[in-house]
């Protein structure tokens, strides 16, 4: 039984072999050639940099760094005069990520995303630590697309700061201030004309 086992998987594996005889090779020639990740695979988790101005749009809430299972992330911050909190460091460990995504999913600052990035292998696992320096610049030419919700001045603030003149509305018309002056009084007329008769009478 065993020996009739063994040809039949034989046979069966030459037969999956033979129907890709002449075809195209499908093996990447690496590190000459480079497979291109589709944009939602889970690669390499980076920092993500304002598009006008460089700088981080990481704001230290924590919330990666609480939803990573692994306990892969830790942030340090510290609150500055106006108790709004400043971001001192960022540090990855990619030895403990699982590359889950919970971070990216719970990020709501378009701080990081899981880039399509996979090349990091190292010769200890130390480097496999990232700091923010390290996150940030790997992120750089990230492409990413900004979902950070802007706060919405008044609309005459915009237009102030636009330059925009402002549309003056029409004043609504006013009353007049005696309307038995504009309008004659039919009552009032009517009961005088009835009293100079009865006075005729």
């Amino acid at each position: 039984m065993g020996l009739v086992s063994a040809i039949k998987n034989l046979l069966k594996g030459l037969g999956i072999t033979g129907k890709h005889l002449g075809r195209h090779a499908i093996t990447i020639q690496y590190p000459e050639e480079r497979y291109q990740m589709p944009e939602r695979s889970r690669g390499i988790v980076v920092l993500l940099s304002d598009k006008e101005t460089g700088e981080l749009n990481c704001t230290a809430c924590e919330l990666c760094m609480r939803a990573c299972p692994t306990a892969a992330i830790r942030v340090e911050s510290h609150r500055d005069e106006n108790k709004k909190k400043v971001l001192d460091g960022f540090t990855l460990d990619n030895g403990l990520c699982c590359f889950c995504g919970l971070c990216e999913e719970a990020c709501n600052f378009s701080a990081l995303k899981m880039a399509t990035k996979y090349e990091f292998s190292t010769l200890t696992k130390q480097e496999l630590i990232w700091d923010v320096k390290k996150l940030q610049e790997v992120g750089l030419d990230v492409d990413y697309i900004d979902t950070r919700k802007k706060k919405k001045d008044k609309p005459d603030a915009d237009q102030a700061d636009s330059g925009k003149p402002t549309e003056e509305k029409p004043a609504p018309a006013e009353a007049p201030a005696n309307p038995n002056t504009d309008t004659p009084d039919v009552k009032n007329e009517d009961k005088k004309q009835g009293d100079q008769t009865d006075a005729g009478d």
